[in-house]
């Protein structure tokens, strides 16, 4: 929800509309290029999976969640996205887990519940669907992640984002008639500036985000990628208390769990060969 001044502007749902909307917008004409690159018809299928799952749901999921909890609490809990990456590839991938990667995930699995407790404190508006609509946006990023690098990897990343968000843009364009926002924008007089300020998000946070997510993606393992919601809670803790945010100590112990599991799961295999070699 965007205020200016403590007034409201548009509701999460014209926020999450209005994001998709521009990303996909500005990506459309590389989108139109991509789809003469399109090698099968089933990977249409492919694009919408990562197109909804990797953009669309969370954004509304994302904004509808930081109506009830702070930024920082919302950076903490997308720490679990690697954790439903292993837990995705390894049940519809059939992708080998090590007992590292077990062991990560029980460990960032404790974390989250220990997250999801201490936030109550601080997050007074909130609910569990707020804290659940986070959760459910990282299983979605999972599903994302690991049906780019399983099915769309002979795809440039740029054609990967571009297509993505073409599956998107037409349901963008019905939410944003839908939810009302073109009313909001003709009568709010401070509608055009909180515009602004949306259309940053959606171009630089949104469409470039993912186009630089996409090419760290394919160049490594969908789990080494997942692993840049490392720095998510780092920075949205620093915004968060930039802009006065509420925040617990029980809070910032529970993430440095979640990041523990995540390390584990990631890295634990090379602690170990570099110690035998010592």
């Amino acid at each position: 929800m965007f205020t200016v001044d403590g007034g409201d502007i548009f509701s999460s749902t014209q926020v999450g509309a209005l994001r998709m909307l521009i990303a996909s917008g500005v990506l459309l004409p590389f989108s139109i290029r991509a789809v003469r690159k399109l090698q099968s018809t089933k990977d249409l299928l492919f694009f919408s999976v990562v197109g909804f799952c990797g953009n669309f749901f969370p954004a509304f999921l994302f904004t509808y969640a930081e109506t009830g909890i702070s930024s920082g609490f919302a950076g903490m809990l997308n720490s679990f996205t690697p954790i439903f990456t292993i837990i995705i590839g390894f049940v519809i991938y059939k992708q080998r887990i090590t007992s590292f990667q077990v062991g990560g995930t029980i460990i960032g699995t404790i974390g989250i519940i220990l997250l999801i407790n201490a936030g109550k404190s601080v997050s007074l508006n909130a609910s569990i669907f707020h804290v659940l609509a986070i959760v459910l946006a990282t299983f979605f990023y999972g599903v994302s992640l690991t049906t780019i690098k399983n099915k769309l990897q002979h795809y440039s990343s740029v054609d990967i984002t571009s297509l993505a968000f073409l599956m998107v843009f037409v349901p963008a364009l019905i939410a944003f008639f839908i939810f009302g926002t073109p009313s909001v924008i003709l009568k709010n007089e401070h509608a055009l500036e909180g515009l602004g300020y949306i259309s940053i998000l959606a171009i630089f946070g949104t469409a470039m985000a993912v186009f630089l997510f996409n090419g760290i993606l394919s160049m490594s393992s969908a789990l080494f990628a997942s692993s840049v919601t490392y720095f998510i809670p780092v920075v949205a803790v620093i915004i968060g208390f930039f802009f006065k945010e509420s925040l617990s100590w029980g809070q910032i112990a529970s993430m440095f769990v979640v990041l523990a599991g995540v390390i584990t799961a990631n890295y634990g295999h090379l602690l170990i060969n570099t110690k035998k070699s010592l």
